[in-house]
């Protein structure tokens, strides 16, 4: 047998190997995800390997011909299995995500005033002041390790206007504050805020306490809390909270009800027992949002998912823009317009129109629509099979773009139940109502701030809509 023979039958039979084990795995990633059901993973399964089989016994014959024949669509075949094992191995890291996070990012700023031109090391053997450490871990936290950095005295105050007012009249030469605090001052307190800077800042980690109850969510209705805060970055971040949007699933039915929160609703935080905005929950971390909605509309959220303004341009941007229907004709504040009727939008778009409240006369009420309205095109953006088509850019736009105590399990176990029934699904969304008034916060207490007060009979109707789709 010549040598150039030889080396062909070596390859053909390389080849035919290399297949099958390309195959191999990629089935068996395909079967370790989960979320194509067991009847549809059977009969691919059937039709890949009987594929195989026939290319294979075409790259063994004594035939130039059916050699060349094999090869060609062998290789064709690889190539797709390739393919189809990048798609799976994303699939895989996407998942990673899915599951508890254990923990908060709080960022601490040491804040002076202007005037005064000081630094870290002008701060030594001087009185800073801050809140109470035992009420929030973060502020421990940041304060020890301020405490290596320089020695100081600490003043221990009852109130951020507290913490201001010892600054402003220089009885401390510093105070500290968290990143949201000092958001709350630039909205509030404007004129105070140009007076002041930071010159210091500490980041901390804090444990998050486990929340949810995870049920079937194949068979059994659940809630789930959108919480969106106004930063972009590290979505691990203590934030306000601008989105508070209840979802309500009943699996069976096929029914999902989108219950919006105003960020301004004047409610209970029963970890402090005292009343805040709804915005300033997302302060305190995800836990402390959950309580509170728990507490106003009388129910159990099963699952959160929050999110951030990064997060969403990105998604909607993986979905190459969403649709909407724009119940008003407006200019945001940042310049885009949108027309009453269909829009298309683009990322940034998609958050201008979620974040607008000042270019209408009911404000958050407003807001809180256009964003159930961003949330429904993403539904059912989602659930359209042609999303297929776009599946790695929206991995990757997902990635490191939320955080969620819905496991990988479970929302695989509910992609293979979408996939084996392609139901479509009945989306109802309301609003909660309320009126404008101005009252003390618990996180800015001593000075009245815009609230909404809640509107009972809006918020009993909403309850009763959701005890309804969960029984």
């Amino acid at each position: 047998m010549s040598k150039r023979k030889k080396s062909k039958i070596n390859f053909t039979k390389y080849l035919a190997i290399f297949l099958s084990i390309v195959t191999l795995l990629a089935l068996s990633l395909v079967y370790f995800i989960g979320i194509l059901p067991i009847e549809y993973f059977l009969v691919l399964s059937v039709l890949v390997i009987i594929i195989d089989l026939i290319n294979i016994k075409l790259l063994l014959v004594k035939s130039k011909i059916q050699n060349a024949i094999g090869i060609f669509f062998s290789l064709i075949l690889i190539i797709f299995m390739i393919i189809g094992i990048t798609y799976e191995l994303n699939t895989i890291d996407f998942l990673k995500q899915f599951g508890f996070n254990s923990y908060n990012t709080e960022n601490y700023n040491l804040v002076v005033l202007k005037e005064n031109n000081l630094g870290l090391n002008d701060l030594d053997n001087k009185l800073i002041g801050h809140l109470d450490t035992n009420e929030h871990e973060g502020l421990n936290e940041a304060t020890k390790k301020l405490k290596n950095k320089i020695n100081y005295e600490s003043v221990k105050l009852d109130d951020i206007t507290s913490l201001l007012d010892n600054l402003l009249n220089k009885e401390v030469q510093a105070i500290i504050l968290e990143d949201a605090q000092l958001s709350i001052i630039e909205e509030e307190n404007k004129e105070t805020y140009e007076k002041i800077e930071i010159i210091y800042n500490i980041e901390v980690e804090v444990e998050i306490s486990k929340i949810g109850k995870s049920v079937d969510v194949t068979q059994d209705a659940f809630n789930i809390l959108i919480s969106g805060i106004d930063t972009y970055g590290s979505i691990t971040k203590v934030s306000r909270s601008d989105v508070n949007i209840l979802i309500t699933v009943n699996p069976k039915d096929k029914t999902i009800l989108l219950v919006t929160i105003p960020r301004d609703y004047y409610i209970l935080l029963p970890e402090f027992n005292e009343y805040d905005k709804l915005t300033h929950a997302g302060i305190y971390g995800i836990e402390t949002s959950v309580e509170a909605v728990e507490e106003l509309l009388d129910t159990n959220i099963n699952y959160y998912i929050k999110v951030n303004f990064t997060s969403l341009i990105d998604i909607v941007d993986a979905f190459d823009g969403i649709k909407v229907n724009s119940n008003y004709e407006f200019t945001s504040q940042d310049g885009y317009y949108f027309k009453k009727g269909e829009n298309y939008l683009d990322g940034k778009m998609a958050l201008s129109f979620a974040r607008e409240r000042k270019a209408f006369a009911l404000g958050d009420r407003v807001r809180g629509e256009n964003q159930e309205i961003i949330l429904e095109a993403l539904i059912n953006k989602a659930m359209n099979p042609n999303i297929i088509t776009k599946y790695t850019e929206l991995l990757d736009a997902l990635k490191d773009k939320f955080i969620t105590n819905i496991t990988d399990e479970e929302i695989t176990k509910f992609i293979k139940k979408q996939i084996k029934e392609n139901s479509k699904w009945n989306i109802e969304a309301i609003s909660l109502n309320g009126g404008d008034a101005y009252e003390t916060t618990y996180t800015y207490k001593n000075t009245k701030l815009y609230v909404m007060e809640p509107d009972g009979e809006s918020v009993i109707n909403a309850q009763e809509k959701i005890k309804n789709i969960l029984n």
